[in-house]
């Protein structure tokens, strides 16, 4: 019995994509060609891999196990052309990336025109989602390396804090607490006030709900938003107020469309973690950015950052480089 390891990348888009016209899509092949390859690696092992009986293709439980292992197969497969490319050095290849939505959209860009610049024969790709969309896609082999607010847990995951970064509490500019030089959480829930959090799956999410209990204030009224965005246009549109990343509220904050409240005690920083599968061996172009990665010393575009993302030495005291 042989395993045909076409017929088996073709089985695994029928499965991904959940039909054999939208895996023809994807592989350039026609429907037809699709299910001839299926039912021909069908044959080969005698057993049914696709249930054909409703609307969507979806593997039976022999195919199931099929797809697991066809995971593992085409993972090792990437691993070996890693591997043979570590030989002869970093010239070309392709540098995927994945995000949390704070990091992804607010830090990985200025990384990666930073990476290009270093190596501008390198195509660069960014997943951003949630961090459960991340670690999906982390763990499944999809992603090899991702950047994510907070210090994700799990045996299979090396995790490496490179930053930190700071919540900060924004209001809409004409709210009653935004004049007042100093806002205790004794002042919030006098204020009845209303918070809107990250969608759950979030790692925001989580340090919010925590900061929110460190103030007594578990119990206060709050909202769901999905995305930074949506956060920053609900609280400007005097919704109610939120704990958000420092570096995604730069601009509102300096064009006055936004207010921070001092809050006190502030929250906590949270750290900028570097994370990637303990059992994966990182490509060359992974590796390289792995080393513009520890290289930074300050979020890019912050006062004291030289253009390299070191330290810059502004002699108003002992250089930190």
């Amino acid at each position: 019995m042989e395993l045909n390891l076409h017929r088996l990348w073709i089985f695994m888009q029928v499965v991904e994509h959940q039909g054999f016209s939208a895996a023809a899509q994807k592989l350039y092949m026609s429907q037809p060609s699709v299910s001839n390859q299926v039912r021909r690696l069908e044959q080969s092992l005698r057993v049914t891999l696709i249930d054909r009986s409703g609307t969507r293709a979806r593997p039976t439980a022999e195919g199931e196990v099929l797809a697991a292992y066809g995971k593992r197969v085409f993972l090792l497969a990437e691993e070996a052309v890693a591997a043979v490319q570590q030989v002869s050095g970093l010239v070309t290849g392709r540098l995927l990336v994945g995000g949390s939505a704070t990091v992804g959209t607010y830090l990985l860009p200025a990384l990666l025109a930073r990476y290009q610049r270093r190596h501008p024969a390198i195509d660069c790709d960014v997943f951003v989602g949630n961090y459960e969309a991340v670690q999906e896609r982390l763990l499944g082999g999809a992603i090899g390396i991702a950047v994510v607010a907070g210090t994700p847990l799990g045996d299979r995951l090396v995790v490496e804090s490179v930053l930190d970064e700071h919540l900060v509490l924004i209001a809409a500019p004409g709210h009653p607490l935004a004049d007042r030089a100093t806002v205790t959480p004794d002042d919030l829930a006098a204020d009845g006030t209303r918070f809107l959090l990250r969608e759950p799956g979030s790692q925001t999410r989580a340090l919010q709900e925590r900061v929110l209990g460190d103030w007594g204030l578990g119990g206060a009224s709050r909202a769901d938003i999905w995305g930074p965005e949506a956060v920053k246009q609900c609280v400007a549109a005097g919704m109610g107020l939120a704990l958000i990343s420092e570096h995604a509220v730069v601009d509102e904050l300096r064009a006055g469309t936004l207010a921070a409240l001092p809050v006190t005690p502030a929250p906590q920083p949270r750290p900028i973690s570097l994370v990637r599968r303990r059992d994966r061996l990182l490509s060359p172009a992974e590796r390289a950015f792995l080393e513009v990665l520890r290289g930074v010393r300050h979020w890019p575009g912050t006062p004291g950052e030289a253009p390299d993302g070191t330290a810059r030495h502004t002699g108003d005291g002992p250089c930190r480089c």
